[in-house]
């Protein structure tokens, strides 16, 4: 099957879209602490998710995982290990920023380091910059980048004007200091996917060796990265269990004593399910992702920046629906329109040079 990178554009997009919103159903969720429905949505969306998807779609599954080189599947897990703490505190960004701020942020930075550090660990930077299609692909990243600074802006100059009371009814824990910390470090850290899936290669070629399909062929070292994620969130998970006293949370949400407050005691069923659909949501938007990477050539690593900007482009729009940006002034509002603009130019650019190198 040969590349088509529009059909990549269009799947890294949905993958966007489902980054951007698997945050959504945790606003259902009531008395249950972060570290209990963190870590119920991690099992959905590192482990049952994977490997469900990957079973059915890939019969010889095991097969390829025993295959496969020994040192791949090492340094897939250890990225994986590296990018589960920053998918560890991505999560404290957005209790802290909020959808749209706290996903510019980490996603900023994600987006940069993730999509440039292996061109330039193999060394392609100086022969994309000798080719047309190098050229305009590169340029549709410093667009990226552009777009993110533009929603780093728009969120510095919503937390201006907005009083406490307001920005706090958006997002109650709102801080924007720890927030912004903790969201470059998150976004860091989270670059080590990209690098992890770089680190795969060699299990995607033993998949197509072994006759899965081109598009499924990231779906085993989906499996071994969100294991290594898994393995970092559970340790501090359980750490936070234990020493804020929340594992019986998981058998009943916490309610007031008073009958009345027992009465609208939140449902256990419901923070199970909301807690899992988030961490289906999140899956997809990977299972989409690789399905796209697989279609975009030679410069596959560029739709690491087709995800990170169309996740962003996403999570604004859902902080607008949130009304996260009511009460901003007209200069907010044209510099959240202006990223939006920047970031769907940027993955137009992007998708065009690879279409030049196909």
């Amino acid at each position: 099957m040969s590349a088509n990178p529009l059909l990549g554009v269009f799947l890294c997009w949905l993958g966007g879209l489902a980054s951007a919103s698997f945050y959504v159903p945790f606003r259902k969720v009531r008395g249950w602490s972060w570290e209990t429905y963190w870590l119920t949505y991690g099992v959905m969306s590192w482990i049952v998710a994977p490997w469900l998807l990957a079973a059915l779609l890939i019969p010889h599954l095991l097969t390829i995982l025993q295959a496969a080189p020994a040192p791949a599947l090492i340094w897939t897990y250890c990225f994986g290990v590296l990018w589960g703490i920053g998918g560890l505190t991505f999560g404290l960004a957005l209790r802290y920023l909020g959808v749209s701020l706290g996903v510019a942020v980490g996603l900023g930075n994600c987006a940069v380091f993730g999509t440039l550090v292996p061109p330039v660990f193999h060394r392609q930077i100086g022969q994309m910059l000798s080719q047309r299609s190098g050229i305009v692909t590169l340029a549709g990243v410093v667009v990226c980048a552009l777009g993110i600074v533009l929603a780093g802006a728009a969120g510095v100059s919503k937390e201006k004007e907005l009083t406490s009371d307001v920005k706090k009814a958006g997002v109650s824990e709102f801080n924007l200091r720890l927030g912004l910390s903790v969201g470059v470090f998150a976004g860091v850290m989270s670059a080590c996917f990209a690098f992890g899936l770089d680190a795969a290669t060699p299990i995607e070629s033993t998949a197509v060796t072994l006759g899965t399909h081109v598009l499924w062929q990231g779906l085993p070292a989906l499996v071994v990265i969100l294991a290594g994620g898994f393995t970092t969130n559970l340790v501090w998970c359980l750490i936070l269990n234990y020493r804020n006293r929340s594992f019986a949370e998981y058998l009943a949400p916490v309610g007031g004593a008073s009958a009345a407050a027992a009465a609208k005691r939140p449902s256990l069923g419901a923070n199970y399910f909301f807690s899992c659909l988030a961490g289906s949501i999140w899956y997809m938007q990977f299972f989409f992702y690789t399905m796209g990477a697989s279609q975009m050539g030679r410069y596959k690593f560029s739709s690491w920046t087709l995800l990170m900007s169309t996740t962003i482009i996403f999570s604004t729009l859902w902080g607008i629906a949130l009304k996260e940006w009511r009460g901003t002034s007209l200069r907010t509002r044209i510099l959240v329109l202006l990223t939006l603009l920047t970031l769907v130019g940027a993955t137009v650019i992007v998708g065009y040079g690879n279409l030049l190198a196909s």
